[in-house]
């Protein structure tokens, strides 16, 4: 039998963040995960870390993750590389300069560092961008945006970092099912062994986060869709200046940035593929979701005057993953209802990753007693029981809007 306070399910850069941030506050912790730590979700992000966010309390966790993964060596005593690169935000049409204006407004007021560029700043500082002849393009630069080159070392630094505090790592054992004591989760069973948790345990099972809270009866108050997700890496070109910044075009609702001597490029589709892992067979993995070549074709096309490499370069790399997108486009954080000692970390919406330090760091302090910090807007209890299909109406909706808000009050 193992003991220990807390029980984070799913080695992912959430869970293994928040394992992280529970250690430093002194409580004791094992991180079950089926496969290995990172080779999910984690391991295939684009590694972004954006500063400007829809609403205050988001802002808040991007900028504190940002502080957080910047200063990782100091807090967590792990070793972890980070671009600070800056980057750009780039609207092409009337609508969509009008909205990142407003919204450059708002983040001033929530604290982001954000500034209006001409042209000319933004030719100058990216290489692999050559600016719209259209006379409405409109650039911020946010000096504060940073990036990770390679994801799997931020899933590396936690795990060390983890370790070096006591938190078990077991990779390779799954949890099948959940322990109950007087009305409480108390604990996870595995292939292997019991696992007793004195006071939570944190489901960050990412796509498979509704199949893990089934096994405590509270699989449908995680109100959660996965939806695909895809991006592409380029072959090395003289093009790209590893140091130029971070350029998102939010009306082609497509990123770039440099990436392993080439250009990474990943958008959002117009028509996403969602895809539930409760109806796959059990042997499927996020390396199973079927890409598609054309969707990133289709959408680098649209960038093509600006970003040529990203529609007519050899590719190097195309690979995918599963987002967690909530009705709301917002967090899923927090104890779970009707599971007392049961609680969610997911709803990442493509920021998962990027906001990992600071949700698990909040949602740490949460669970040991302390004060939400901002989390309480993100309880999975702010959404009412719904139907399948409505999960993943607003899921796709969500995902399919994400650059692109300008219509998001006709939702």
């Amino acid at each position: 039998m193992v003991k220990a306070d807390i029980v984070v399910i799913g080695a992912g850069a959430l869970g293994l963040s928040t394992a992280l941030h529970c250690a430093l506050l002194g409580r004791s912790v094992v991180v079950v995960e089926r496969d290995t730590a990172g080779s999910q979700a984690s391991g295939r992000a684009a590694g972004l870390f954006k500063s400007v966010q829809a609403d205050e309390a988001r802002t808040a966790l991007a900028r504190r993750s940002i502080e957080l993964a910047v200063g990782f060596g100091d807090w967590a005593e792990a070793e972890l590389e980070v671009a600070r690169s800056g980057s750009f935000l780039v609207a092409r049409t009337s609508k969509h300069r009008d909205y990142l204006l407003a919204e450059a407004a708002l983040s001033r007021g929530w604290g982001a560092d954000v500034q209006q560029a001409s042209p000319a700043d933004l030719a100058g500082r990216v290489s692999y961008y050559r600016g719209s002849d259209s006379g409405e393009e409109l650039a911020l630069w946010c000096p504060e945006d940073i990036y990770i080159e390679e994801p799997m070392s931020l899933v590396r630094a936690y795990a060390a970092a983890c370790r070096h505090r006591g938190v078990q790592i077991l990779e390779s054992e799954a949890v099948v099912g959940i322990q109950f004591s007087g009305g409480r989760v108390a604990g996870v069973e595995t292939g292997a062994r019991s696992i007793d948790a004195g006071v939570a345990v944190v489901d960050a099972a990412g796509a498979w986060v509704r199949q893990v809270a089934e096994f405590a009866g509270a699989g449908g108050r995680v109100a959660i869709a996965p939806v695909r997700h895809q991006l592409l890496i380029t072959e090395a070109s003289a093009e790209v200046d590893p140091a130029a910044p971070i350029t998102r075009v939010v009306d082609a609702a497509v990123y770039l940035r440099p990436a392993r001597g080439g250009l990474m490029f990943g958008g959002f589709e117009a028509a996403p593929l969602p895809v539930d892992p409760g109806e796959q067979p059990p042997s499927f993995r996020t390396g199973d979701v079927p890409l598609d070549m054309g969707v990133l074709r289709d959408m680098a096309g649209q960038v093509a005057d600006e970003a040529p490499l990203a529609s007519a370069g050899p590719v190097a790399e195309h690979r995918g993953g599963l987002f967690t997108m909530s009705p709301d486009g917002r967090f899923v954080v927090g104890p779970v209802p009707d599971a007392p000692g049961f609680w969610v970390a997911s709803g990442c919406n493509g920021s998962g990753f990027s906001s990992s330090p600071a949700i698990g760091e909040a949602l740490a302090g949460w669970i040991t007693g302390g004060d939400p910090a901002g989390l309480a807007t993100l309880s999975p209890d702010r959404f009412p029981a719904m139907t399948e299909e409505l999960l993943i109406k607003n899921g796709v909706w969500q995902y399919a809007h994400y650059y692109d808000p300008v219509t998001a009050d006709q939702h």
